[in-house]
C-alpha cells in the first residue's frame, strides 16, 4: 500500500468516525424543526417536510431562556474567574518548586479530579448549609464548581509553566526583578496562551454544569439553562421538538466558541513558550 493510498484510507476512516460522532448533534437540530407527527414517523425522515422555525421563538419566550442563559453565563464567568485567580499561582508553584511534598500535593490534586460531582455534592451541600452559603446559591455553585474543576486547570497550566525556561526567570532576577516581578513580567506573558485555553475549557464545563445547580439553587429565577432543560422532563413528556429546540439554543453558543477558537485551543495545548 502506497503512502497516498494509506492517507486516503485514513481520511475516509476519519470522515466516517466524525459522521458517526456528529450524527446525534445533527438529529437534535432537525428534530427541533419537525412537527409532532413527523417526529414519530416510520421510517424517520432525515429532513422535515415543513420546517417549524417558529418552535425556537415559542420555546425562547415560554421557557424564559434569556434568564436561564444569563444565569449560566454568570455562573460560568464567576467560576472561571475564581479558578484562574487561585489556580495560576498553584500551578506555578507546582511547576517550579519540585520536591517530595510538591509531588504529594500534585498527586492529591489529581485524585480530586477523579471524584464525580454526584459524590461531592452531598458533603458540599451540608457544609454550605452550615455556613449559610445556601442563602447565596449562585456564589455557592461557583465555589463548588471551582473546587471540582481546579485540579483540571492546575494540571494543564502547570504543564504550560514547565515549558517556560527557568533561565528567563533567572535572567530577570539578575537584572534586579523580584520573584513576583519576574513572574508577572516574564513567565505570565509567555504562558498566557495555555492559561487562556484552560480557562476556555473550564468555561465550557461550567456553562453546562447541572448537579450543583440543581441541588443548591431552588429559586427558578436563579437557575441556569441546564436546570431549565431538566424542567421539560416528566412521566408523560412528549414535547421532543420543544426539548430539542431548547437544547439547540443552549448548545449552539458553546459549539460556536469551540469552532471559532479551535486553532487557539489546539496550539495552546501543544505549543511551548519559545516559538
Amino acid at each position: 500500500m502506497t503512502e497516498t493510498t494509506r492517507n486516503r484510507l485514513m481520511l475516509v476512516i476519519a470522515i466516517i468516525m466524525a459522521a458517526v460522532y456528529l450524527f446525534p448533534l445533527y438529529w437534535m437540530y432537525i428534530t427541533a424543526l419537525k412537527s409532532g407527527s413527523e417526529m414519530f414517523a416510520t421510517p424517520p425522515s432525515f429532513w422535515p417536510n415543513q420546517p417549524q422555525w417558529g418552535t425556537y421563538g415559542e420555546v425562547w419566550e415560554s421557557r424564559g431562556m434569556a434568564r436561564y442563559m444569563w444565569n449560566s453565563l454568570v455562573i460560568a464567568i464567576g467560576s472561571v474567574t475564581l479558578i484562574t485567580v487561585l489556580g495560576v499561582g498553584c500551578a506555578y508553584v507546582l511547576a517550579r518548586y519540585r520536591n517530595v511534598w510538591v509531588d504529594i500535593g500534585l498527586f492529591l490534586i489529581l485524585m480530586l479530579q477523579v471524584l464525580p460531582a454526584s459524590l461531592m455534592v452531598t458533603p458540599i451541600f451540608v457544609g454550605f448549609s452550615q455556613f449559610g452559603m445556601l442563602n447565596y446559591p449562585r456564589i455557592a455553585v461557583i465555589i463548588a464548581i471551582a473546587a471540582k474543576s481546579m485540579p483540571f486547570f492546575v494540571v494543564l497550566v502547570r504543564a504550560t509553566f514547565m515549558a517556560v525556561p527557568m533561565e528567563l526567570e533567572e535572567a530577570a532576577l539578575v537584572d534586579g526583578n523580584s520573584r513576583v516581578g519576574a513572574f508577572f513580567s516574564i513567565v505570565l506573558p509567555l504562558a498566557r496562551n495555555g492559561i487562556l485555553v484552560s480557562a476556555i475549557l473550564i468555561f465550557m464545563q461550567a456553562f453546562g454544569e447541572f448537579v450543583y445547580s440543581k441541588s443548591m439553587i431552588q429559586a427558578a429565577e436563579l437557575q441556569p439553562a441546564s436546570v431549565g432543560l431538566n424542567s421539560f422532563m416528566g412521566p408523560n413528556t412528549n414535547e421532543w421538538n420543544n426539548i430539542m429546540a431548547y437544547a439547540t439554543m443552549y448548545v449552539t453558543p458553546i459549539l460556536a466558541i469551540f469552532v471559532l477558537l479551535q486553532r487557539r485551543i489546539v496550539s495552546g495545548l501543544t505549543s511551548g513558550a519559545l516559538k
